[in-house]
Formats: structure tokens, sequence, C-alpha cells
């Protein structure tokens, strides 16, 4: 073929693709629905026969579920740009970890396992600007197959519909890298320098996942047990860490203790001033800043607690960002 016909093609790039949960487009509806639709159809989620789950999923749960979860996000929505904290900070990360790096063979974005954007779109955006090889670093530091696998997947789905394929390089969990906890340390330090009270206890809240997917293997349970005994050895002040799990759905069992009935307990058993943190979540979102700083607190405070206070997820903070550097150098 002559050079002159020969279709032009960009190279020589790598791209970085950080991955997140997701998010709505607003607090509208029909835009809740959307979201809730994609996120409670994905089979890692839900492990359940999927004709009959279709079926309570279309005919009830996507019903009603829409305006309690609107409500939950309107408490939370950053009206001033009209996004959910989730896409800021993520929208952050990826503006500091480019400034971090700065290496200009370097293409730096971010997508969402659910929602916009898609993880196809930028692995697509990401190839055409001539990126060879990608590294995709899913933000969840503890694995599960309903987290990092589900990326995992849409990521090689994606793929599939490529002709020209770029080399492909996934960073693993992260739930003991020394730079996650030493920023989860110093998260914690400076949130107790913070307040004017000493807390009795520190929770410490990760997503839930059912009882049976441990059963069947799922290794989360024991990452997130590992995270907190890595914080308990590490911490300068002398406070005991508590593992809980939060955000449970449906009627199943799920991994236990439960944040929401731990929280309702603690004050009857003589804490009385708490501190909670979410090592799990990379940036605050409706279950930290709602479920947890809203629902939480009042049911802490309702039950007999003096003091709560939540400390921030680490979101764009410098330790993060060094973090977050850390892991894709090890790719670059």
């Amino acid at each position: 073929m002559d050079k002159k016909e020969h279709p032009k093609v960009k190279f020589g790039k790598t791209g970085v693709l950080i991955i997140n949960l997701g998010t709505p487009d607003s607090t509208n509806w029909w835009d809740i629905r959307k979201y809730l639709k994609e996120f409670l159809s994905d089979r890692r989620v839900i492990e359940v026969n999927p004709v009959i789950w279709q079926l309570i999923l279309n005919l009830f749960i996507l019903t009603f579920r829409p305006s309690k979860t609107a409500h939950a996000y309107k408490k939370i929505w950053r009206k001033e740009s009209n996004e959910s904290p989730l896409l800021y900070f993520t929208k952050n990360q990826k503006i500091k970890l480019n400034k971090k790096i700065g290496n200009e063979n370097l293409i730096i974005d971010f997508a969402m396992r659910y929602g916009n954007p898609s993880i196809k779109s930028k692995l697509f955006k990401l190839k055409d600007c001539g990126c060879e090889n990608i590294i995709i670093l899913p933000l969840y530091p503890q694995y599960a197959a309903a987290t990092t696998a589900t990326v995992c997947d849409e990521v090689y789905r994606s793929l599939m519909e490529m002709r020209w394929q770029p080399s492909l390089q996934i960073v693993p969990h992260y739930e003991s890298e020394p730079l996650y906890i030493s920023a989860l340390i110093n998260s914690i330090e400076r949130k107790i320098k913070e307040i004017n009270w000493k807390p009795d206890i520190i929770v410490s809240s990760y997503h839930g996942i059912p009882k049976s997917y441990f059963d069947k293997g799922d290794p989360y349970h024991c990452y997130c047990h590992k995270t907190t005994r890595l914080i308990q050895e590490s911490l300068n002040e002398k406070i005991q860490i508590k593992t809980t799990f939060q955000s449970r759905f449906g009627p199943q069992e799920w991994l236990t203790p439960y944040t929401d009935k731990t929280l309702e307990t603690l004050p009857k058993e003589g804490v009385k001033n708490l501190l909670v943190i979410c090592p799990g979540f990379a940036s605050d979102c409706v279950e930290t800043l709602e479920e947890i700083n809203i629902q939480g607190r009042e049911s802490f405070m309702e039950n007999g607690g003096e003091n709560f206070d939540m400390i921030p997820c680490l979101n764009d903070s410098q330790d993060h960002i060094i973090m977050m550097e850390k892991l894709v150098n090890k790719y670059v």
C-alpha cells in the first residue's frame, strides 16, 4: 500500500485510567434510576438467578428505590459545580496525579464502572490518542469480585471491540501498601488534633458484601481486617479500632458486624466519643457523607453518644496522590 493511502495512526503513548464505582449524572429521578439499573444489573454485584432478579429489579426496586436514593444524593450534592462529590474528587485526582507525574508521554484519565464517563469511552479515547499500553488503576484498596473484578470484566469487554488492542496492565489491590496505610494514619492523626475531645474508639467501616460471597471464596473480608490491623499497629494513639460493614442491601445476611447496628449500640456499651473512618472508599461519596456522617451521626447521638466525627476519605489529598503515583510508576 502506498504511504499516502495508509491511515494515520497515533502511537508512542501510555495511558493511565483510574476507575471508581460511579455516580448518577444528577439527582433527577430518571438519572438515579438509570444509574441504579446499570449498577444492580451487574451479575458480579447481584449473584442470583438473572431472570428472577430482573423481574424484581424492574417491577419493584426501580419503581421505589430511586426516590430514596435521590433524597440521599440531594443532601450531599455539590451545588456549586452540579456534580456528586465522588465525581468532583475523581476529577481532581486525575488532575493532581497528572501534575505529580509530569510525563508528557503519559496520558492520565478517569472513568466510572457505572454511569459516566464510561470505561469503554475512555479506553477508546486513550487508544485514539496513541496509547499503545494502558494501565488500569481500580480505586478499590481491598479486592472484591463485586468491585475490582467487575472493573476488569468491563475493561476486557471493551477490548473485545478493538481490532488493534493496546497492551494492558491492571494495578492489583493495595490494602497493605505502606503509603496507603500511612496516608490513613495521617488522616486519623490530623482529625484527632482538630477535635477537642478524645475518641473512646474508632470504627473502621467498609462497604459490606453478602456473607454468601465470602463463603464462596471472596477474599474481601480478610483484606478489610488486614487494613484495620495495619492501621492499629501503626497508630501512635492507643485507641481501639473496630471493623464494621455498611450499606447492606436486601434480606440476606451480609458481613458482620453491621455499621448501623454498631453505631446504635456503642453508646449503651459506654462509648460516648466516636470517630469513624471508611478506608475502603477512595473518595467521599453518598455512602460516607450521607450514610455515615448524616444517618450514622444521628443514630449514634440519639442513642446516647456525646461526640461524633467522620474522618474524610483520602480524596485528592497529597498523601493519596503520592500513593497513586507509586502504584502507577510500577508499570510505567
